[in-house]
C-alpha cells in the first residue's frame, strides 16, 4: 500500500518520464472546439487515451457527438480499430460526458514494471487519435 505522498510522487515521476521519453506538443485541451478535449489517463488498473466531449450545453454535446459518430467507420478503420464509443459516460465527479477511448488493463501507475508498456501505448494511440482529430477537425467543428 502506498501513502498519498508516495502515490503522488509516483504519478509525477511517471508523467515527467513520459514527457521526457516522448517529447511532443500534444493537442489535448487545445482543440479549438469548446468542450472537446483529448486526454491521457493512467491509474492503478488501466491506461486510456480518450476524446471527451464535456460541454455543459447538452445540445452542443449531442451535436458534437453526432458529428464524430458519423466518422466512426473512418476512425475505426484507419486510426483506432479498438475504439469504444460511449455517448453517456459518468465521471467520478458525477459529471456526464460523451467519450471515445482506447484502453489497456493490467497496468498500474504504482508498478514501474508496467510503465514502459503504458508509455508506448499512450504515445501510439494519442498520435492516432490526434491524426484523426486533425484530419477531421473541420467536419467536427462545422
Amino acid at each position: 500500500m502506498f501513502s498519498k505522498e508516495d502515490s503522488k510522487r509516483l504519478r509525477q515521476d511517471f508523467w515527467i518520464s513520459f514527457g521526457k521519453s516522448y517529447p511532443n506538443k500534444w493537442v489535448l485541451y487545445d482543440t479549438k472546439i469548446k468542450g472537446l478535449s483529448l486526454k491521457f489517463h493512467f491509474d492503478l488498473k488501466m491506461a486510456m487515451v480518450s476524446l471527451d466531449i464535456e460541454t455543459s450545453d447538452l445540445d452542443q454535446r449531442i451535436k458534437l457527438w453526432e458529428k464524430i459518430v458519423s466518422l466512426k467507420s473512418i476512425l475505426i478503420d484507419e486510426y483506432l480499430p479498438k475504439a469504444e464509443f460511449q455517448d453517456f459516460y459518468l465521471l467520478e465527479n458525477k459529471k456526464e460526458i460523451s467519450r471515445i477511448y482506447v484502453s489497456i488493463t493490467n497496468v498500474s501507475i504504482h508498478n514501474k514494471n508496467t510503465w514502459q508498456e503504458t508509455m508506448q501505448f499512450l504515445n501510439l494511440h494519442m498520435i492516432h487519435l490526434e491524426n484523426f482529430f486533425t484530419e477531421y477537425q473541420d467536419i467536427i467543428d462545422s
